[in-house]
């Protein structure tokens, strides 16, 4: 990903121009050649608008999840229908409770919302503290939600953990399972999203086209869960929201999943092969399990920033970073080498055998569903 982009506000790197742009953790590979093709079919209709009221893409999502359509709600990426959930299920003025750091747009959406942000920190080894989310939920809770994987450390929280939370929050509280990553996962930590939400019809699993399938430019997001929240939350579906190119995008993306599982395991073991030399290096990166690192310690931002790279950056100095360009994990290595408080600085091997164990268990939840 070396596009020249508009260097974020309040950093500029000292180069002036921007070499590397790893800061929305965006898939650096273009969408698959049958996908490019399906979308460029579509735009001869571009003239027509799109359907008044998304028909086609539930229905076509749905038989992918086993899901009926009439319990999934589609928007313009996981944002626009997180928000659409912030404006129907909560009560203006009831708390929304989240762990911290997270995506930028929760505490953002809570306001336009008109919501009370309750952000609970994460813990040292940069999980989500359920517990302490537990505790902060009480008779003003309108809303909760939880990343799987989280943004921005990349941690997963355990299934049974997941599931004992749950049980823990009451029935009237709304929960969104933020799964925007969720194609990266391993096997280990896959959970069964069906079973969840038959379970707790307080749940709705949110998930995006914008990562693992490389369709951010699209805006093509969706969520589900029991029919009556799915229905609440349809109420503000926009009209002619969905183009037909988003259609085709995703049907042609189903179509090709043995591809995009290549791909994602091209961009996992990437995402092992740097982080392990980052830990080299003496950073103490979290294991990851999406498309991106959380770098911790007050000079990584800064460091980068001279680099030219972009780079998400948090109040601390640490940075989260976009994976998979062998090009930029050279850069970002070599930047982070120069450090004053480097304790390594030497070109960093690709190999390590302990990649091996990592990839044969690896298979990516694309191909996991495949073959349920």
């Amino acid at each position: 990903m070396t596009r020249p982009v508009p260097w974020p506000t309040g950093l500029r790197a000292d180069s002036g121009a921007v070499r590397f742009d790893l800061s929305l953790s965006e898939n650096p590979f273009p969408p698959l050649p049958s996908v490019i093709a399906a979308i460029d079919t579509s735009l001869g209709g571009v003239n027509r608008y799109p359907e008044f009221l998304p028909q086609r893409l539930p229905r076509l999502i749905g038989e992918h999840l086993g899901v009926d359509a009439d319990r999934i709600v589609v928007g313009a990426g996981a944002t626009g229908v997180a928000m659409q959930i912030m404006q129907t299920l909560p009560r203006p003025g009831s708390e929304f409770v989240y762990a911290t750091p997270t995506f930028d747009g929760y505490p953002i959406m809570a306001n336009m919302a008109g919501l009370r942000p309750v952000a609970v920190p994460l813990d040292g080894n940069g999980n989500q503290d359920l517990w302490g989310m537990a505790r902060a939920v009480g008779d003003r809770t309108g809303l909760i939600a939880v990343c799987r994987p989280h943004n921005p450390t990349g941690t997963v929280v355990g299934a049974s953990e997941l599931k004992a939370f749950l049980c823990s929050v009451p029935a009237r509280v709304p929960v969104i399972l933020d799964e925007a990553y969720v194609e990266f996962l391993g096997a280990a930590d896959a959970l069964d999203p069906l079973e969840l939400i038959h379970r707790h019809p307080n749940v709705l699993v949110l998930r995006t086209f914008s990562k693992a399938y490389g369709l951010a430019g699209l805006r093509i997001g969706y969520a589900f869960g029991a029919a009556e929240p799915v229905r609440r939350v349809r109420r503000l579906q926009l009209p002619f929201g969905v183009p037909g190119p988003a259609v085709a995008a995703v049907r042609a993306s189903y179509a090709a999943e043995a591809e995009l599982g290549e791909r994602i395991l091209r961009i996992a073991t990437e995402r092992e092969l740097l982080r392990t030399d980052l830990r080299r290096a003496g950073i103490r990166v979290p294991r990851s399990s999406a498309n991106f690192l959380y770098l911790p310690g007050r000079d990584i931002a800064p460091a980068l920033a001279r680099a030219g790279i972009a780079a998400k950056r948090y109040p601390d100095g640490s940075a989260r970073i976009a994976v998979g360009h062998p090009g930029a994990h050279r850069a970002v290595l070599h930047a982070l080498a120069d450090r004053p408080s480097a304790g390594l600085r030497r070109a960093l091997r690709r190999e390590d055998s302990r990649l091996l164990s990592l990839t044969a268990r690896y298979e990516p939840s694309v191909l996991r569903e495949r073959h349920r």
